[in-house]
């Protein structure tokens, strides 16, 4: 059955009309132990979602949803790997790469749990002769610089989780990503490298990646100048790919491919071997916590009835706000400096997996499918977009995400956690029009001056957040929080009725872009181009004469 046409989807949208715009305050108000009642814990973490516009009602609906959308079987057929990315025939199984414990997980009737562990056991081997000077360039020198080129999951996961665990990281070895197939990227990153010290990760499953691609052949160019032996490819490149043929053709020995496997979806990878930087930014121990941090939020998620579970709890308020209340957007505020790139891990884990129009048996959604994703550290985004989340008109919720105890200075954190929980609050409670010209009164302005400017210091407040608040953020409990929010995307893929493990919608841009290449190189113009293509592509050819 169609999605909006099942009574439960009915239900909820009954009682949205029901509820209406009932404030938080009054929520707050008339229930003392809202805090208790709508609070989860899990390890080292609370989950406060006590600031949504929610009654104990509205959970019993969403999680009546979930079950009419049978989310139960759905986390089990995960979970025993079987092919849950319907249009690629794959199973889905990142799980299985952070999996503790001897109990066998199977694909396709094998266990996939000895290779799994074969290739950790290799991670922990290379990443040990490099941190110890084991590994040396081709000149004998040990490693200072390692250069992880990959792009999507191939970067954005292995740049996150290195930029959140700074303060753990290896001291003898700067880890560095490049990315974008803009030369400045790769050009900037490699100015005031010794290419005789510096080692190359080539991240790229099929070794075939545009942009990964040809920013390993500048690299390779790039050490080749400097070192002027072919040999050296082998002493300064490693792969993590599954095409041997290419790798070996690039120069690469085969003994340092690092295999993963076409059940890890990019934006998934960074529990495999695609998570090599990690392990040589941190160190292995520190890869393992992270695995282990996320294998714990795996079993609270698979085991935990859908009253006290996180990510599903997550999940539901999010399709409330999507679906019922208009929200079209949701901000991740991380108050940890070190977190500044989780928004954009989490806009391709959120919008590549649920950025989709059509349903998992090939008709069309009639419904809306994934928000939008955006956000900045706090305090930072306190002075930049606030003031619409404060005063302007969209419903936008937000996710506070804190830790208790940092590795830093005492006093800037007592800031932080200060103005993380004011904001939060703020948006909340909001002022009154009242309440804003007593506060005015109370600095005695005149009353004219009151009357001018109490709009403009009047916050309507009921905007709803969520506040993830950590005990201390170290590898264990990243892991957790990034499984997290893995799970609550797979949640609404299942309400959704979308495959939440292809991205169709990429290809077809580059697509173009392989067509349009050779124009810009100077091929004749393609007839079929559109106009506005055909003319910016004269514009290019004139100015780069």
């Amino acid at each position: 059955m169609q999605l909006n046409q099942l009574p439960e989807w009915q239900a909820l949208g009954e009682h949205r009309d029901e509820i209406g715009e009932r404030h938080l305050r009054e929520l707050f108000a008339a229930d003392p132990e809202r805090f208790e009642r709508l609070t989860l814990r899990h390890e080292g973490l609370l989950l406060d979602f006590s600031k949504n516009r929610i009654e104990a009602r509205t959970l019993e609906l969403l999680r009546n949803l979930a079950r009419a959308c049978d989310l139960e079987t759905w986390i089990e057929r995960m979970f025993a790997g079987e092919p849950i990315n319907t249009t690629e025939g794959r199973a889905v199984l990142h799980t299985a790469l952070r999996h503790r414990g001897d109990t066998p997980v199977m694909v396709d009737g094998v266990d996939v749990m000895p290779a799994v562990r074969e290739v950790l056991d290799k991670m922990r081997a290379f990443v040990a002769a490099v941190h110890s000077g084991e590994w040396r360039g081709h000149g004998g020198q040990p490693i200072t610089d390692v250069v992880n080129i990959g792009i999507g999951g191939s970067d954005l996961g292995p740049v996150m989780v290195s930029e959140a665990l700074k303060a753990y990281r290896h001291r003898e070895i700067r880890v560095h990503f490049v990315s974008n197939v803009d030369g400045a990227h790769i050009d900037e990153t490699l100015a005031g490298l010794d290419p005789a010290t510096t080692l190359f990760i080539v991240a790229s499953k099929t070794f075939t990646t545009q942009e990964t691609m040809t920013n390993a052949h500048s690299a390779r160019h790039w050490l080749l100048a400097a070192l002027g032996d072919e040999s050296a490819v082998a002493r300064h490149f490693v792969a993590l790919s599954t095409n041997q043929g290419a790798v070996e053709s690039f120069g690469i020995d085969p003994a340092n491919m690092f295999e993963f496997w076409d059940w890890v979806g990019g934006r998934y990878s960074l529990w495999s071997a695609i998570g090599l930087s990690i392990a040589l930014a941190l160190g292995m121990d520190e890869f393992e916590r992270l695995l282990e941090g996320a294998a714990a939020m795996d079993a609270h998620f698979r085991e935990t009835p859908f009253e006290s579970n996180l990510p599903v709890t997550l999940a539901l308020l999010g399709i409330w706000y999507h679906n019922f209340l208009g929200a079209e957007t949701q901000a991740i505020v991380p108050y940890a400096q070190n977190l500044h790139r989780l928004p954009a891990y989490l806009q391709q884990a959120d919008m590549e997996s649920n950025g989709k129009t059509a349903t998992r048996d090939g008709g069309f959604v009639a419904w809306d499918t994934g928000p939008v994703i955006w956000g900045e550290p706090g305090t930072n985004g306190q002075h930049a977009f606030f003031q619409l989340l404060h005063q302007g008109t969209r419903l936008i919720p937000v996710d506070f995400i804190v830790a208790a105890r940092t590795p830093y200075s005492g006093e800037h954190h007592e800031l932080l956690l200060a103005n993380c929980l004011a904001q939060s609050a703020a948006l909340m409670r909001g002022k009154t029009t009242d309440e804003a010209r007593a506060e005015m009164q109370a600095q005695g302005l005149a009353a004219d001056e009151i009357e001018r400017l109490a709009p403009h210091k009047t916050y309507r407040g009921n905007q709803p957040s969520n506040t993830l608040l950590f005990e201390v953020l170290d590898a264990r409990a990243l892991g957790g929080l990034i499984a997290l929010y893995e799970h609550k995307i797979f949640c609404q893929g299942i309400v959704w009725q979308v495959c939440s493990f292809d991205q169709w919608g990429v290809e077809l841009g580059k697509q173009l872009a392989g067509r349009l290449l050779p124009q810009i190189r100077g091929a004749a113009p393609d007839a079929s181009l559109d106009a506005s293509s055909a003319g910016l592509l004269a514009q290019l050819k004139t100015w780069r004469k």
